[in-house]
């Protein structure tokens, strides 16, 4: 199982970009980059520039439908570039609601104009890589010129990963069919990756011909210390409740059916895009924080991780409601010891 982490980049992508690098010192496998208040691949074209081994750089969820497929290939393709191979386009399967209603003209937004946002990703970048003739025909994207002047070039990993994230099954099994992996919503339980998830990935790859191995399960693992329980509203827990807001402000109704949470969550969902972070504090019961995040002092976080995720996720990413390097880098450190039975079976 490899180990991420999730950052939320700010107004400073210097400094976002150094604590990637410094994730990467503490044995971390990959970063990734939110689109919440700025575009999330500004941070990663200086970390790509640094980071030195084979540590992996990627959005979580960026934006697909706001922007055109050939904007997304080019951004994808330099990353590509500028990282030596180590770029993986997490896109997310859905608009975001703080963005304008869709306008007459664009593609509405289902699974299959996913589809076929993914197809005709991969057709420009087989143009750019091959200077083949770009003829990309759907119902809702239609690409028919590459002019040589806009042609980037080849690079030398011309096979960029994909990664879809929503809430939806038709999501998961379009992810078992096209792409390299998925990452599971923010909000989430173990039942529900084991009942629902799963089995609709296995069914994409099943449709696909692939092996499971050719996939990966990125689960967003929230971490919290037992004092985010008191729920007060100090500076302290400020990221928090920021990470509160971002959870529900997303569509999680397969999550919210599964669970029987649909009017709770509705009601949070709502706060959220209000913009009211207290309410939203305040009014989640314990026992839905506990079933989504883990809540441990730092010394048993690796233990509270292993045990939900043990047998589920490919990735965990550790999305950390404070940012204590200390903390982080002990976390990691007991996340990558090896278990008293993986020592016996090197021995």
């Amino acid at each position: 199982m490899k180990i991420d982490i999730f950052f939320q980049p700010g107004k400073d992508f210097r400094a976002y970009a150094d604590r990637m690098l410094q994730a990467e010192n503490w044995g971390f496998d990959a970063a990734w980059s939110a689109e919440w208040l700025s575009n999330p691949f500004f941070p990663l074209t200086i970390a790509a520039k640094d980071a030195q081994r084979s540590f992996t750089l990627g959005t979580m969820a960026a934006h697909a439908f706001p922007r055109s497929p050939m904007i997304t290939a080019q951004i994808a393709w330099d990353l590509a570039r500028q990282s030596g191979g180590r770029f993986v386009l997490g896109l997310a399967a859905e608009r975001p609601e703080f963005l304008p209603a869709r306008e007459g003209g664009q593609p509405p937004e289902t699974v299959d104009t996913m589809r076929e946002y993914i197809e005709s990703l991969r057709a420009i970048w087989r143009s750019f890589q091959y200077d083949e003739r770009l003829r990309f025909r759907g119902k809702h994207y239609q690409f028919r010129l590459m002019a040589p002047f806009f042609n980037p070039g080849p690079i030398n990993h011309p096979e960029i990963p994909i990664f879809l994230s929503g809430d939806d099954s038709d999501v998961f099994d379009l992810a078992g069919q096209l792409c390299q992996g998925l990452h599971a919503n923010m909000l989430h339980s173990r039942s529900y990756l084991r009942d629902v998830v799963v089995p609709h990935l296995s069914r994409g790859l099943a449709t696909s011909g692939r092996p499971r191995k050719s996939f990966e399960l990125a689960i967003p693992a929230l971490v919290f210390t037992p004092d985010i329980l008191e729920k007060d509203l100090d500076s302290q827990n400020d990221r928090g409740r920021a990470i509160a807001r971002y959870a529900f402000a997303h569509r999680n109704h397969s999550f919210a059916t599964y669970h029987g949470w649909e009017e709770l969550l509705d009601s949070l969902r709502g706060s959220a895009l209000s913009g009211d972070k207290g309410s939203i504090w305040h009014s989640l019961p314990e026992e839905i924080l506990r079933e989504i995040a883990i809540v441990a002092e730092p010394e048993g976080a690796a233990a509270a991780i292993r045990q939900r995720y043990s047998g589920l996720a490919d990735r965990i990413c550790l999305v950390f409601a404070f940012w204590n390097p200390e903390i982080i880098a002990a976390i990691a450190a007991d996340l990558k010891k090896p278990l008293p039975g993986d020592l016996a079976d090197q021995a």
